[in-house]
């Protein structure tokens, strides 16, 4: 008697801890049901995938999407369509929104928010601060958490923590991965002379690489004395990652497209547009981001998606604030980048599916395997299209990449068994739910 699935990929090249192999995908109760030669199978749904690729699906562990507060340039429902346009399937969410996420009621309100309008599934991360440092053991167990985030440098939003004795104080009391976001603030402070009005490209001389290798170093040794588990967050400096390849015990590593694709000429060609935090930096530093992809010390890609209008990005430097989209992007920039040999398809998988699921301990996410969420991110490698601003699904209506010609494109994307996007377009309603932690599962 031949099998019965909800939904049957046929004929794609499956990625996943095999390798890649031709082979059929059935779906059954929003769960991956078997990989094969499934000829014979019958399914309520049958969708022909005959040279695409079928990835686990990519999971960005790094957006801001603005809600609440600052929801005229982004929201959870647009930043999420953005996110499923670009082959995205799970989110993870920055604390630094108005009101702050740091409490357990802040949390729920976003969880609230999501349900029934966001397109991918999705955690929020909590903000450590010095007044709930004392709660972060409950606070980062709470279901829908990424886990804790810290600023040791000030960026977009009021959340820092830039004291060894503050970092200490949460990292002492958390048992999950805390992300940082990892720059010497009094060496910013000091350094704000050196922006140069009307000058984005003083952007990267304000916020030094000593900035970052010198908060870096700070948090690796508050990590070690008291075992605690870190994620240094966009990675742009070759220092830092020379330096984190002596600390994989207790830190694992992001990057971004950004810094890995922009260099010498961002801010001549983009203004603005380029600025980010931290920065995207010259050709020396790019160079040194990909050295550490290559040599294994970088465990995940993230977009850093923090959006701003373009009417914001156009005030002059340094009024102009720090943040480019980028979640949609993720996945057709960093596909070029395998078109142009620079990264195996396996490694992109490595580093937005399993690397992911791997740090953060996903539960039924990350790779192509019966019993995991039939999470799929459906890709034409040999596709070549030009990324628009017209594309672009988020609120804010730009990307740094218009104009930029790719091979490889999202061309679908499935979350737990059903197509939310096909061929650009938006194939069903807001169905993302709270992604699940093997630490905080409920016994």
């Amino acid at each position: 008697m031949s099998e019965t699935f909800d939904l049957l990929l046929k004929g794609g090249t499956v990625v996943n801890q095999d390798g890649e192999r031709r082979a059929d995908l059935g779906v059954r109760a929003g769960r991956v049901a078997a990989i094969g030669d499934l000829a014979a199978a019958s399914a309520g749904e049958v969708v022909d995938c005959a040279g695409l690729h079928l990835l686990p699906g990519v999971i960005d562990t790094q957006v801001h999407f603005r809600e609440p507060g600052a929801t005229h340039k982004e929201d959870l429902e647009t930043g999420s369509r953005a996110a499923v346009l670009g082959g995205v399937t799970a989110v993870f969410e920055m604390p630094n929104t108005n009101p702050l996420t740091v409490t357990p009621e802040a949390l729920a309100d976003k969880l609230a928010r999501a349900k029934g309008r966001m397109h991918c599934d999705h955690a929020f991360f909590v903000g450590g601060t010095h007044d709930n440092a004392r709660d972060v053991a409950e606070l980062e167990r709470l279901p829908g958490a990424a886990g804790i985030k810290i600023f040791m440098g000030s960026s977009t939003g009021s959340l820092l923590v830039s004291d060894d004795v503050g970092v200490g104080e949460i990292l002492k009391r958390t048992r999950r991965r805390v992300s940082v976001h990892s720059e010497d603030e009094p060496r910013l402070t000091e350094r704000k002379g050196e922006r140069v009005a009307g000058d984005p490209s003083s952007h990267p001389v304000w916020r030094d690489a000593e900035a970052a290798l010198k908060c870096t170093r700070r948090l690796t040794a508050i990590a070690r004395e008291h075992g605690a588990k870190v994620h240094v967050l966009h990675i742009s400096t070759a220092e830092e990652m020379r330096y984190l390849a002596d600390f994989k015990d207790v830190a694992t590593v992001e990057t971004t497209p950004h810094h890995l694709t922009m260099g010498s000429d961002a801010y001549a060609r983009l203004g603005t547009r380029a600025q980010m935090n931290p920065p995207v930096r010259d050709d020396a530093h790019r160079a040194g981001i990909w050295w550490g992809l290559h040599q294994g010390i970088v465990d995940v890609l993230g977009s850093d998606h923090a959006p701003h209008t373009l009417e914001e990005k156009a005030k002059a430097y340094p009024d102009s604030p720090s943040g480019m989209t980028g979640v949609q992007t993720l996945v057709p920039i960093m596909l070029d980048h395998v078109a142009a040999g620079r990264l195996s398809l396996a490694r992109f998988v490595d580093l937005t599916s399993a690397g992911p699921a791997r740090i953060f301990g996903i539960a039924t996410k990350g790779r192509l395997a019966v019993g995991y969420d039939a999470d799929v991110t459906v890709v034409d490698l040999k596709r070549r299209e030009t990324i628009t601003n017209d594309w672009i699904g988020s609120r804010s209506r730009w990307t740094p990449y218009d104009g930029v010609s790719v091979q490889g494109w999202p061309v679908g994307t499935i979350l737990r068994g059903r197509r939310v996007m096909w061929e650009g377009e938006i194939a069903a309603p807001g169905t993302g739910e709270p992604v699940r932690f093997i630490d905080t599962l409920r016994r």
